[in-house]
């Protein structure tokens, strides 16, 4: 299915990083494709729960460097946060792959968290947007069905 994930994602961006995308991190361009790939693999449910499953994966690598403690790694943490390991599908390894190639460019700058942060801004309000779009077009049927009788 296709999704205007890359437009609210893109606003999400300019919102914290300005208009021009010229000023925004290198990595930006090369992420965001990677990110689109979860939302049109899940949804944009599903790529919402994912989006906040890799900031707690993010989360516990950084933790763990920090703390020199054992670190099991990016892909491991994501794994136990989504359950990808319960339901091994197409879609679900599509996001997984995609996830860990957004994790491993955007680790080039600091910039991990924004991205996932952003990009699970950025489903909240497309499935919001969805929402409100499906809910007029019941409005519309009821109004001409009311209209018919």
């Amino acid at each position: 299915m296709t999704y205007d994930f890359g437009h609210y994602f893109t606003r999400e961006l300019s919102n914290r990083f300005g208009p021009d995308p010229d000023s925004w991190p290198a990595t930006a361009e090369r992420v965001t494709p990677f990110l689109a790939i979860v939302v049109d693999a899940l949804g944009v449910d599903e790529g919402l729960r994912w989006f906040e499953a890799a900031r707690t994966a993010h989360l516990r690598v950084t933790e763990a460097e920090r703390d020199r403690s054992y670190n099991f790694g990016f892909a491991r943490y994501l794994d136990l946060a989504t359950g990808a390991h319960e339901d091994v599908t197409l879609p679900v390894m599509a996001a997984f792959e995609a996830l860990k190639a957004a994790y491993t460019v955007a680790r080039h700058e600091d910039s991990t968290d924004v991205y996932f942060e952003y990009a699970a801004q950025a489903c909240s309000r497309l499935g919001a947007a969805r929402r409100e779009r499906v809910q007029q077009l019941e409005q519309g049927r009821e109004r001409q069905a009311a209209a018919a009788q």
